[in-house]
């Protein structure tokens, strides 16, 4: 069977029959996103593999946390920094050929990780490895456009979103697995034999890139790409350095994020060929989705940063089930993601964005009202885990449906960099939401110190981190719906969109 074939979403939803042409289009398109789901799963899974081996790390460099936390800071630098020039960069030469680019250095660099002499070599190399995992995530969503038809828009985005929560949970358990039974270099080399095959199938499976004629291809804004660069990486460092507390240094970055950032949209608005087209905020759709990404990533970051704490300092559970617990979250997004997707394709986008922002403010709402005691008054394990179970399924609909909204009617050429920009928001979500709602926790239990605060001061903690959390997630629903509205002010008469 020839796969060099017509993107699958280009064929029509209706009257194409049940020829043997209709079977291999449709066998087609599930394979291509068979190989974006592997590049999702890849990217997520470099994400969370490497937090579980710092200790083990830090012990074979003989390196302080501060230097071996450079190993997860390195690569998600990497990510946040590049990943819309990235996105642009598919638009311009082809997503295909760079998509299959930046899976081959994802597992080059998984390679040089794992066979890594020194430190420095190993945090080089995770950089290297956060190039690849950008391309992968910018450009797997934007080639659901190309192999996948507009009526399944919703249920492959659901897939996606699965596959990266699926990924996001098996990291830590998957590597503390292989650190003690083979050590910490099997952490990287474990996504080589992944990222061959993801390969493997991406190239067979994956619709040929269109040719572009000759001077039709736009030039690449190098001056706006290292504005950019340089404007995420100081934000990203501001919020992550220095362990919880914002110093000196932490403001230094900050400032040199909003100078970069002021002459970035200068810079943007003058050049001939934007890294960004600053015409394209004006979309009421496009802007609400990348802030309500925003909000929605920096509340579910807290269930990270604080969940942990109020597990084992105040239901003082051992940390064997911390971890069961906590597992309990992503398990949920990864089943709950293609039911989510499929309902956004049979209910509409819109709607299904609401209900997602609506269960994540009642499970932050229920996670507020969490008690103090522990005893037989208090909610115990149960008391988290449902609202937990709440917020992430309303959080897995909640992708499908924003994603499905932003993409589903965006050009071609610029699939990739807005594909890029709602990875961006998100990931700049969950760096917002480590800090700030890491924060929020520390001043709200009143403790210098959270590891010795008594169980009562954490639950107050915990407690108001997620009323702010709560506030957060009506904030985005104001936007879902006021964005919707406005949108419908501003349609052209007869447009059924």
């Amino acid at each position: 069977m020839s796969i060099t074939i017509r993107p699958a979403g280009t064929v029509p939803g209706t009257g194409a029959g049940t020829d043997e042409r209709t079977g291999e289009r449709t066998a087609s398109f599930r394979w291509a996103l068979a190989a974006l789901s592997l590049s999702m799963l890849l990217s997520s899974l470099g994400t969370s593999i490497a937090n579980v081996g710092l200790p083990a790390l830090a012990e074979a460099f003989d390196a302080s946390f501060q230097e071996v936390q450079w190993i997860v800071l390195a690569y998600l630098l990497a990510i946040t920094a590049l990943i819309v020039s990235v996105g642009r960069l598919g638009d311009m030469v082809g997503r295909r050929r760079l998509l299959l680019s930046g899976i081959a250095l994802f597992t080059a660099a998984s390679a040089l990780c794992g066979i890594a002499p020194t430190l420095s070599m190993l945090i080089a190399a995770r950089a290297a490895q956060g190039l690849g995992a950008a391309v992968m995530m910018a450009l797997a969503m934007a080639l659901v456009g190309e192999t996948v038809p507009k009526a399944r828009t919703g249920s492959a985005m659901g897939l996606l979103g699965t596959t990266s929560a699926i990924g996001t949970a098996l990291g830590p358990s998957l590597g503390g697995l292989l650190i003690s039974g083979l050590g910490w270099r099997a952490i990287f080399l474990a996504g080589v034999p992944l990222g061959i095959l993801t390969i493997v199938i991406a190239f067979r499976a994956l619709p040929v890139d269109h040719k572009r004629r000759k001077g039709t291809r736009p030039g690449f804004d190098t001056l706006g790409t290292l504005l950019l660069a340089l404007t995420l990486a100081a934000y990203a460092l501001a919020m992550t350095i220095g362990r919880g507390s914002f110093g000196p240094l932490n403001m230094s970055f900050l400032l040199v994020a909003i100078v970069a950032g002021a002459h970035f949209v200068f810079v943007e608005a003058r050049t001939a060929s934007p890294l960004l087209q600053l015409t394209m905020f004006r979309d009421p759709v496009l802007s609400a989705g990348l802030a309500m990404s925003a909000l929605v990533s920096t509340v579910m970051m807290a269930t990270l940063v604080v969940g942990p704490f109020y597990l084992s300092h105040g239901l003082r559970l051992d940390p064997a089930r911390v971890g069961l617990v906590m597992s309990a979250g992503p398990l949920v997004a990864a089943l709950a993601g293609v039911p989510a997707g499929r309902l956004v394709d049979r209910l509409g986008a819109q709607p299904m964005t609401v209900a997602g922002l609506a269960a994540i403010a009642t499970g932050a709402f229920l996670l507020s009202l969490i008690p103090a005691e522990f005893g037989p008054a208090g909610f115990g394990i149960a008391g988290y885990i449902v609202p937990i179970v709440t917020v992430t399924a309303g959080y897995a609909l909640f992708q499908a449906a924003n994603n499905t909204a932003v993409m589903k009617d965006v050009g071609s050429a610029e699939r990739g960099v807005v594909s890029g920009m709602l990875n961006l928001s998100r990931n700049l979500g969950l760096v917002t939401g480590a800090s700030f709602m890491g924060a929020v926790f520390a001043l709200a239990s009143g403790a210098s110190e959270i590891a010795a605060a008594a169980p009562e001061a954490v639950a107050a903690g915990m407690r108001i981190t997620f009323a702010v959390a709560a506030v957060l997630i009506v904030a985005a629903l104001v936007v879902a719906v006021t964005s919707r509205a406005f949108a419908s002010r501003t349609a052209v008469p007869g447009d059924v969109t």
